[in-house]
C-alpha cells in the first residue's frame, strides 16, 4: 500500500523506522508539526519523525493545521491508500480523514478504551495500573473512539517511568502497527468497535499538573512522580524556588509532617500523609539533576524546614 506516516515525537519513530525498514509498503510522505524553536539558543528544529524522513529521502509535510487546503490537495495528490498515525499532535477533519480509501489508522498507547486521550501512559502509571499495551484503531472525529484492530499488552514494572514504559511500547506498537498494516493490506483483518464499558480518560499532563502534593499518601507520590518523568517533570517549591524532583522510594519509617525534610548520612526523607519518601534526585532550576544528599550540602535545610505542601488554595485536588 501507499502510506502517508503521521506522527511527531520520539516515541512515534520506532514505528516509521519500522515501516521504512520492512518495505513491504511504500511510504510516499510524513506529515508531522511544523519545525520548533529547541535549545537555549531557540533555533527552529524539525521534529524526530520530520529528522527521521529527512534521512530516508521522504517528502515532509507540515502543515499548521491539517485543514490548510494547500496541504488537502497535496495529500489527495499523494493519493495514499492507508494513513498510520503515531502521536501526530495535530486535529484530523473530516476532509482529510476521507481521503485514504483504508482511512487512517492510529497506534494509541493503551488497551482502549482504557485511558482515551493524549496521555494514557502517564495516567496507567498514576492510576497504579498492573498491565497496559497498545491499541490500533481506525481514526473517526471522536476522541480514541474508532473500531480497534489488535492489541498488545506491557506489564508496568513497579519502578517504571512514563519514559521507560513509553519506549517500550513504542518498540512493541511498531510491530503491532507493521501487522496491522499487513492485515489491511490482504484483507485478512477487519477492525472490532469498542465496547461501552471500561472507558476511562487521560487527558493532556500540563505543568501545573506534574507539581508534587505532599499531603498525599506516599505510594500515590510515587506513582504520581513517575507518571510525569521525565516530562514534564514532577516538582516541588523549596524557600519560594522551583526545584524538579525525579522518582522516589517509599519507606516504612516513623512519620514525619507532610514536607518536612530530614537529611540523613545517605537519604533524604520528605513527609507525607503518612510515611516519608525518601527523594532520589532533586534538579534546581539552572541546574542539573543530582543525588538528593548533594542537593542538601549546598542548599542545608534547616530542621523542620519543608518543602511547599502543593496544595491549591481553592483547596482542589490536582
Amino acid at each position: 500500500m501507499r502510506l502517508v506516516f503521521a506522527g511527531t515525537p520520539e516515541p512515534a519513530v520506532p514505528a516509521l523506522r519500522r515501516l521504512l525498514d520492512d518495505g513491504r509498503h511504500e511510504v510516499v510522505a510524513v506529515l508531522t508539526r511544523p519545525d520548533a524553536p529547541a535549545g537555549r539558543k531557540r533555533r527552529l528544529q524539525r521534529s524526530p519523525v520530520g529528522q527521521l524522513a529527512d534521512a530516508a529521502g521522504v517528502e515532509v509535510l507540515t502543515p499548521v493545521k491539517a485543514s490548510d487546503p494547500e496541504f488537502l490537495a497535496r495529500l489527495a495528490a499523494l493519493a495514499p491508500d492507508c494513513a498510520p498515525v503515531v502521536a501526530y499532535g495535530n486535529l484530523l477533519r473530516p476532509a482529510a480523514l476521507a481521503i485514504p480509501p483504508h482511512g487512517w489508522v492510529n497506534l494509541h498507547f493503551s488497551l482502549l478504551p482504557a485511558w482515551r486521550g493524549a496521555a494514557p501512559v502517564q495516567a496507567a502509571i498514576r492510576a497504579g495500573d498492573a498491565i497496559t499495551g497498545a491499541s490500533t484503531f481506525r481514526l473517526e472525529e471522536g476522541m480514541d473512539t474508532g473500531p480497534v484492530f489488535g492489541t498488545v499488552t506491557e506489564p508496568i514494572a513497579d519502578d517504571d517511568t512514563a519514559g521507560s514504559l513509553l519506549g517500550r511500547l513504542a518498540d512493541s506498537g511498531a510491530g503491532l502497527l507493521a501487522a496491522t498494516l499487513d492485515g489491511i493490506a490482504d484483507g485478512s483483518l477487519h477492525p472490532v468497535p469498542q465496547p461501552g464499558e471500561g472507558v476511562s480518560l487521560a487527558p493532556k499532563v500540563t505543568v501545573d499538573d506534574a507539581r508534587v502534593r505532599w499531603t498525599d499518601p506516599p505510594l500515590a507520590i510515587d506513582r504520581h512522580v513517575r507518571s510525569v518523568t521525565p516530562a514534564p517533570g514532577a516538582w516541588t517549591e523549596f524557600r519560594g524556588a522551583r526545584v524538579k524532583i525525579g522518582p522516589v522510594t517509599t519507606t516504612g519509617f516513623d512519620d514525619l509532617p507532610p514536607g518536612e525534610i530530614v537529611v540523613e548520612r545517605r537519604r533524604v526523607l520528605v513527609g507525607t500523609a503518612a510515611a516519608p519518601v525518601a527523594l532520589g534526585t532533586v534538579q534546581p532550576a539552572g541546574r542539573p539533576a543530582m543525588p538528593a544528599v548533594d542537593w542538601t550540602r549546598g542548599a542545608q535545610p534547616a530542621a523542620g524546614e519543608r518543602f511547599d505542601l502543593g496544595e491549591r488554595s481553592d483547596g482542589g485536588g490536582r
